[in-house]
């Protein structure tokens, strides 16, 4: 069961979606925040539209996709274009798929060799960065929709388990089952002039790492 609560009014109980029948592992709303994708434990990857919302405030999905074979823990919406939705089960899937969520149309996959822990798009070029698990724990840079592979990067020595990125949006932060955070200046905005790879260490617990 997922619970859409909103603080900013007295009854903060909005709808509810019910559909997963194990754990939800991951929630991400679209960048409209008209619609919700939600991946659960059931191998399931749900996606729900707030136009959709009954009387009851118990929500229908959109849609609703069986083709990953283990938990669904890597989401992302793409930033350029509506409706792209990138996601990825667990150790015994290694599929990335991307699918438009209005139609229900899975548009690609690709076997990436290893588990798919987190998925994050570039917001300045179509670009896809995938971090995974062993047996290499690494991230991996991905030309979109092409998916020809732009880049390895190698460091952490467990399952790379979250992504984020800075404010500016050129650097990304992992963080691993080996608990250490790295800083990695992966994506670039058209000004930035492309840097010679390198890694220099900024810390005890984090690195910065030039990609390119």
């Amino acid at each position: 069961m997922i619970i859409d609560n909103d603080v900013r009014i007295r009854s903060h109980h909005v709808r509810t979606y019910m559909g997963h029948k194990e754990e939800v592992c991951q929630l991400k709303w679209s960048n409209s925040g008209k619609q919700l994708a939600s991946g659960g434990n059931d191998s399931l990857l749900y996606i729900w539209d707030r136009s959709m919302a009954s009387l009851s405030s118990q929500t229908r999905c959109l849609h609703k996709f069986e083709d990953h074979v283990s938990t669904v823990k890597a989401i992302a919406w793409c930033p350029h274009k509506s409706n792209l939705l990138a996601s990825s089960g667990g150790t015994g899937d290694q599929f990335i798929r991307f699918r438009n969520t209005q139609t229900g149309v899975c548009l690609n996959s690709i076997n990436t060799g290893s588990e798919v822990c987190s998925l994050l798009w570039s917001k300045h070029e179509k670009e896809l960065l995938s971090s995974h698990g062993p047996t290499q724990n690494q991230l991996t840079l991905w030309k979109y929709p092409s998916m020809v592979k732009i880049v390895e990067l190698l460091g952490h020595t467990s399952r790379v388990l979250f992504l984020t990125q800075s404010p500016n949006s050129c650097m990304v932060a992992s963080a691993a089952g080996d608990e250490t955070l790295r800083i990695w200046n992966v994506f670039e905005t058209p000004e930035v002039t492309k840097l010679t790879t390198g890694t220099t260490c900024a810390g005890p617990f984090s690195y910065l790492n030039n990609i390119r």
